[in-house]
């Protein structure tokens, strides 16, 4: 009787842990973004925002979504790339709007201009929204071609996440540079770290193709090495080499 009783009580339980995890994974990716979203607005400044970090977010979660056509993972990892890609679309809007409103003498370029001096430099959300559209199209029309193609699939899935695990990698790089980590938000990289450590558990547990768990480990490890050097250049302060400082709360690239 008692045994029933428990039984009664964990199922329910472990239904809510189940759809909490999901619910995690899907809206945990966009929670850093919120606040600089808000600061951005607020000061109508958006230096400290390397919008290469939409570009990157964007192409990853769109090769994600074209690898689920091919080998279907756990829904709540498509509906991650989904709101992911809303969220980058937001703030390249937001950034657009900002940067253009504070330099009004810059020269207006356009997608259509098909100037890589300028790309991803561009005076127009719409341009971008071409864009990504441009993008997705080529990539989609691609993906058809070669969907029977097991290595093109899991090839494809590499892809993905191994573009996102690297967009850690220049902020790290730009540390060693500048042999500091001033301008540089620890709360955010302690949230970059608690949310790939989650994100990978639950690739382990949910036996999620095996590009999702080595990727995400990847991730774990560039986060903890930018935590190394919050530590290292704090405690031991290197003099810096000649830069100028760009205040970074998010991943920049």
């Amino acid at each position: 009787m008692e045994t029933a009783g428990l039984e009664w009580l964990l199922g329910p339980m472990q239904q809510l842990v189940s759809w909490g995890a999901a619910g995690a994974m899907v809206f945990g990716g966009v929670v850093p973004y919120v606040p600089q979203y808000r600061d951005i607005r607020r000061t109508q400044n958006a230096e400290g925002f390397s919008t290469y970090v939409c570009l990157v977010l964007l192409v990853a979660n769109i090769l994600r979504i074209l690898f689920w056509f091919g080998r279907r993972f756990e829904s709540p990892l498509l509906w991650q790339s989904i709101i992911m890609i809303i969220t980058m679309l937001l703030m390249l809007k937001l950034c657009t709007e900002v940067r253009v409103s504070n330099d009004l003498n810059i020269k207006r370029r356009s997608f259509s201009d098909f100037d890589l001096n300028y790309f991803w430099h561009w005076s127009k959300f719409t341009d971008y929204v071409q864009c990504v559209l441009t993008f997705t199209g080529v990539t989609s029309y691609i993906t058809y071609l070669w969907l029977d193609s097991s290595l093109f699939v899991e090839t494809l899935g590499f892809l993905a996440v191994f573009t996102e695990a690297m967009l850690g990698v220049p902020q790290l790089y730009r540390n060693y540079q500048n042999r500091s980590t001033e301008g540089m938000s620890v709360k955010m990289v302690l949230m970059w770290t608690s949310g790939d450590t989650f994100k990978t558990v639950y690739f382990i547990l949910n036996q999620a193709p095996l590009q999702f768990s080595i990727c995400g480990l990847l991730q774990v490890f560039v986060d903890m090495a930018i935590l190394l050097q919050v530590y290292l250049y704090s405690s031991y302060p290197q003099k810096p080499t000649s830069h100028t400082t760009h205040p970074a709360s998010t991943k920049a690239l």
